[in-house]
């Protein structure tokens, strides 16, 4: 699997990510050790948790798997902090108190002395952006945490923490992005081209929607048809997604491939994309998503799913004419 640098860091990663927000619930421990096997064999490095899946058990169940599966050094763990826990003092947010407090505990269930890639989960406006930032500062130079990046940032939110002076570089932002989910184009991307900040789209395939899944209903083993996954996925069901999913699908037939493949093929090759972070229920969906590292979309084809996927920018993103 080809490697990329992640923003302007010297962070080298593979150009897809392994998610595990599944892991501990619809993924069992072994179902993720046979998942991360697979996964580091197609070359693959980069794996995100975060402290808040499933309990914590998602980062549990990876650390039990580091050195018994994968050795440590062979991967770039990347895991998130912000979101609440429990009603505790140091439960959730981004005071410095509540992130430090966070590191620990993800250290712990991972069995690391550090952790790749720490990322602010959300945004808290209840907390002094320069507090945030200087958790940041002492878990770098501290030593357990290597970089830091954010996710879930608007682009004015990680514009302003990217350009805070005398604090740890950002080197990545984590954001919802797919062909059904391109608002990131308005002021997000342009916001990390400026600071050389590295993207990493969560939901590249559209919450499975651009796999064409559920264009003839709801499969019983499906995420839509979870009752904690069934909203989530229910928002990109539209008829603006149909389309979009019907365009998918052609291309698919015609480059002789699959839907899932063509739809990731597309988010990856993005500007300012590194690393698409891709959930897999079991191993052979994870095959499925890595199959499309063969698979490089031709400018015709890539230009039809642009045009069907657009999004409208206004004033003031779209220059005044």
């Amino acid at each position: 699997m080809e490697q990329r640098y992640l923003g302007r860091s010297g962070l080298r990663v593979s150009r897809m990510g392994l998610g595990t927000m599944t892991w501990g619930r619809d993924t069992d421990a072994d179902e993720a050790a046979t998942q991360l096997l697979a996964f580091t064999e197609a070359g693959g490095t980069l794996v995100d948790t975060a402290d808040v899946y499933v309990e914590g058990e998602s980062e549990r169940i990876l650390g039990g798997l580091l050195g018994e599966v994968v050795p440590r050094d062979e991967l770039v763990i990347a895991t998130k902090a912000v979101a609440r826990r429990n009603d505790g003092p140091f439960g959730g947010g981004a005071s410095r108190g509540a992130l430090l407090h966070a590191l620990d505990g993800s250290l712990r269930r991972l069995g690391v002395e550090h952790i790749d890639l720490w990322q602010l989960h959300a945004w808290d406006g209840n907390v002094p952006l320069e507090e945030t930032l200087s958790a940041l500062d002492t878990a770098v130079a501290s030593g357990r945490v290597r970089y830091a990046g954010v996710s879930n940032y608007s682009g004015w939110q990680l514009g302003t923490a990217a350009a805070l002076p005398g604090h740890t570089p950002l080197v990545s932002t984590q954001v919802e992005y797919s062909l059904l989910e391109r608002g990131v184009e308005r002021e997000v991307v342009p916001a990390a081209e400026h600071h050389g900040i590295g993207l990493l789209p969560w939901a590249p395939l559209g919450r499975g929607v651009l796999t064409g899944k559920y264009r003839n209903g709801t499969p019983s083993d499906s995420r839509g048809a979870s009752a904690h996954f069934a909203g989530y996925v229910e928002q990109h069901r539209t008829e603006r997604a149909a389309r979009i999913v019907q365009a998918v699908a052609t291309a698919a037939d015609g480059l002789g491939t699959n839907a899932l493949c063509v739809a990731l093929a597309w988010v990856r090759d993005r500007p300012g994309v590194v690393a698409p972070v891709v959930g897999a229920r079991d191993t052979a969906q994870l095959l499925g998503s890595l199959a499309a590292e063969e698979l490089t979309l031709p400018p015709a084809i890539r230009a039809a799913l642009d045009d069907v996927s657009a999004v409208e920018f206004g004033y003031p993103e779209r220059p005044m004419g």
